[in-house]
């Protein structure tokens, strides 16, 4: 399958003539591939379970960057903040039962970057523990992400929509 046309400045695919935003180019392949499939795995959702299931395909588009803040632009606390939340829940939808690391999500917004917004993907991370979407985990046990200390792993959480 080739490649869609792009517009001259790369920020978007053209389709049918009409124009939708490109995937962050500077998503790791492997982070990409999982974040698509996921995206694709909540289209269906959405064909059968309706807008139910919508958040889901918002979450995986804001990670992989085709909503939300433009990934060519300088971004914002708020929409950096928002992109991390949308992957590691895209994330953990993805790796169904799984944890994930934090520097998952970091490197899908941060692309080389990524370990400047490793303080930032945990900060993230905590809240979404607050809401009931995560689970911090080290050596396999849930831990309070404010005592934590060293590497830590993200789990579903019980309030983590599907």
């Amino acid at each position: 399958m080739s490649e869609p046309e792009r517009t001259p400045d790369g920020h978007h695919i053209v389709v049918g003539g009409r124009r939708w935003r490109a995937t962050d180019p500077a998503i790791p392949q492997k982070l990409r591939v999982e974040l698509v499939e996921e995206l694709m795995r909540a289209r269906r959702e959405v064909r059968t379970q309706g807008d139910e299931a919508r958040h889901l395909v918002s979450d995986a588009k804001h990670a992989l960057g085709e909503r939300g803040e433009p990934w060519w632009e300088p971004a914002t606390e708020h929409g950096r903040r928002h992109r991390l939340a949308a992957t590691i829940r895209a994330l953990l939808r993805h790796r169904d039962g799984s944890t994930i690391c934090p520097s998952d999500a970091a490197k899908a917004v941060g692309g080389e970057g990524w370990r400047d917004l490793m303080d930032l993907a945990r900060e993230v991370a905590a809240q979404l523990v607050e809401a009931g979407e995560v689970e911090v985990q080290q050596k396999g046990k849930r831990v309070d992400p404010a005592g934590a200390r060293g590497p830590i792993r993200l789990a579903p959480g019980e309030d983590l929509q599907r």
